[in-house]
């Protein structure tokens, strides 16, 4: 008697890899983002300018004169030199100086490591934030759903600048004058981050309300994983290209919220400024004739922020395929 082949069956102790990948990846594909991109000068030099903004930022130390941070770096008799190229400059100090003796220069590459660090933690606390909080309020609904979404309602009635505000004067009230600047910078990612987070929630909220009625998480749930690893593993990577947009335009938002914030004198101090602290110096400057302690660093900031709006608005356009 012949045997009989019984033909293998398929394992379904998982959902299929192809049903838990981004399918706004898939749809898109790859060398159509590529090809979006090269298509697109401004984007490209969009690119290159933030991506020269981030190596200059990181390689400071190598770049600079002197370090602005150090204050047995910094000689009065130098202060306020006005620009090398202009007949009052001095070598090295090709923008100037100002009122410390900071190298111009230097001051800019030191500040935009302070701006990018706080916008990157910020948007990256917010980001998380947001997506834990839209992924709860998505997948379990019901009273935790109206809960997250009616404080996010109470929020969004106040500016993202106001909230800053709120949150950093009450750290400073609690603390006084006991905050060194690295605990700072550690208050402003938090007051950028708790200002932020709601983008996230809403949007995430909206595809995981969508995503959970489809088959691969009712798979997913019939074998018995936990809500966090149906969440997390499969349900979140079906979210992250609206997250990207999302992300990508808070960096600016993140980096002019904390400039403001500083502008405002509530921000990083003078000892460890950033973009916005050299401006604010630089402000109480330029009625006297020395424009450049505020012109170079508020070029610098508007050329990042410009940068980086154009890098979100392609990446919106590149990800939607409604635009294709």
């Amino acid at each position: 008697m012949s045997d009989t082949v019984v033909p293998h069956k398929a394992s379904s102790s998982a959902p299929r890899a192809g049903m838990t990948s981004a399918p706004w990846l898939a749809r898109l594909g790859a060398s159509d983002v590529f090809y979006s991109f090269r298509r697109s000068r401004l984007t490209m030099a969009a690119a290159a300018v933030t991506l020269l903004f981030f190596l200059i930022a990181i390689f400071a130390p190598l770049l600079a004169v002197q370090n602005p941070f150090d204050p047995a770096q910094l000689q009065l008799m130098n202060s306020r030199i006005a620009p090398l190229w202009t007949a009052d400059g001095q070598s090295p100090f090709l923008l100037g100086t100002d009122e410390q003796g900071r190298d111009v220069f230097s001051a800019i590459l030191y500040g935009l490591r302070i701006s990018l660090t706080v916008g990157l933690l910020g948007v990256l606390f917010s980001g998380t934030l947001g997506i834990v909080l839209g992924l709860i309020a998505g997948y379990f609904g019901g009273a935790v759903d109206s809960l997250i979404m009616r404080i996010a309602d109470v929020q969004l009635t106040f500016p993202a600048i106001l909230i800053a505000l709120l949150i950093n004067g009450v750290v400073k009230s609690v603390f006084g004058n006991r905050l060194d600047a690295m605990s700072m910078l550690a208050v402003l990612v938090v007051a950028i981050g708790l200002s932020f987070w709601v983008q996230y929630a809403r949007t995430v909220r909206g595809s995981v309300m969508v995503e959970k009625n489809k088959d691969y998480v009712a798979a997913a749930q019939l074998i018995g994983l936990p809500a966090p690893v149906i969440m997390l593993r499969h349900v979140l990577p079906n979210t992250m290209g609206p997250v990207l947009v999302i992300a990508t335009i808070n960096l600016a938002l993140a980096v002019i919220t904390e400039a403001t914030l500083s502008f405002l004198g509530s921000g990083m101090p003078d000892t460890m400024p950033s973009l916005g602290t050299l401006i604010r110096i630089g402000n109480n400057y330029l009625f006297a004739g020395e424009w450049w302690i505020v012109a170079f660093p508020g070029i610098a900031l508007a050329a990042l922020i410009l940068s980086i709006n154009l890098l979100g608005d392609w990446l919106r356009d590149a990800l939607n395929p409604k635009l294709r």
